[in-house]
């Protein structure tokens, strides 16, 4: 297998299994809850995601930042040292500063050893969206591509990688201004559930209004079916804020309707959790366009 590094960032979602079977790295974002600030990492050592929902749903407001330059070239300069060269596949420069960070300590890191290959691809992902691409990029290294395959790899299939979503309270997309406080106050007491997708520019975007939960689900596998490419073997991410039995429905409905036999499941992580909220129910794979 080539000698290079993948390396994201914790806003991709990806499991600690997930982590291991793709070989990638990961850098942790932080999140501040109650004062107190952890890291969000793919094992979730500093704080379970089913006890951060819980203080969520109790009224606890969280905060989250971009990864600053220091915490990339810290993460990043040991593997240039140790002679590797790195892919870094970026959270969405469309939804935080986390990328260009990673921009600015690529360009400090390029002169410092001009000898190895660095490279960064903003993903215009996030959550498994974002893990999905770090995935399937995984996936290319395996097959023995080299850094700049799999990095023109990313930068072609990017816009494929499909994100659907819905949320269960919309507090929480008002809070981070992505909806208005009118819309937020008519769809609680409407029970208007948003469809929502990432677009072409990496940033959120409503779809569709569903009138519940079960039609929004319902929305986002219809969607998915407009959208997809060869959905009966191409592997799928779902993600959840702490909703595990409708992901499961949601992952029964793909199964049975489209033929798909790899479907995983994982949280939303705290870091985009902050901003999505309990209930938050996530479907990601490849289409014909986002």
């Amino acid at each position: 297998m080539p000698d290079y590094v993948i390396l994201t960032d914790s806003s991709a979602d990806l499991s600690a299994e997930m982590v291991r079977e793709a070989g990638v790295t990961v850098l942790p974002l932080s999140f501040t809850i109650q004062g107190e600030t952890y890291e969000n990492t793919p094992d979730n050592r500093e704080m379970d995601p089913a006890l951060f929902y819980d203080m969520l749903r109790a009224g606890e407001l969280a905060t989250t930042s971009a990864v600053n330059v220091a915490a990339y070239t810290d993460t990043v300069e040991p593997l240039l040292q140790a002679g590797k060269d790195v892919l870094i596949l970026a959270f969405s420069s469309g939804l935080s500063t986390t990328c260009n960070s990673a921009e600015v300590a690529a360009e400090e890191l390029r002169e410092r050893y001009p000898q190895r290959k660095l490279y960064v691809v903003d993903t215009l992902c996030a959550s498994l969206g974002q893990g999905l691409l770090v995935w399937l990029a995984a996936r290319e290294q395996k097959k023995g591509r080299t850094i700049e395959e799999v990095r023109d790899w990313a930068e072609t299939h990017k816009q494929a990688v499909c994100h659907q979503f819905t949320v269960q309270d919309l507090k929480f997309l008002k809070r981070g201004g992505r909806i208005t406080a009118t819309t937020a106050v008519l769809g609680s007491m409407l029970q208007i559930k948003p469809v929502l997708h990432v677009d072409n520019d990496g940033k959120l975007m409503t779809v569709a209004k569903a009138r519940g939960r079960r039609a929004a689900l319902k929305a986002l596998v219809d969607r998915m079916e407009q959208t997809a490419i060869d959905l009966r073997d191409q592997t799928v991410f779902i993600s959840h804020g702490d909703c595990r039995g409708d992901a499961n429905k949601v992952a029964e409905m793909v199964r049975e309707r489209f033929g798909t036999r790899d479907v995983r499941i994982n949280y939303v992580g705290p870091v985009i959790g902050a901003h999505s909220g309990p209930g938050t129910l996530a479907l990601f794979y490849l289409g014909t366009e986002r």
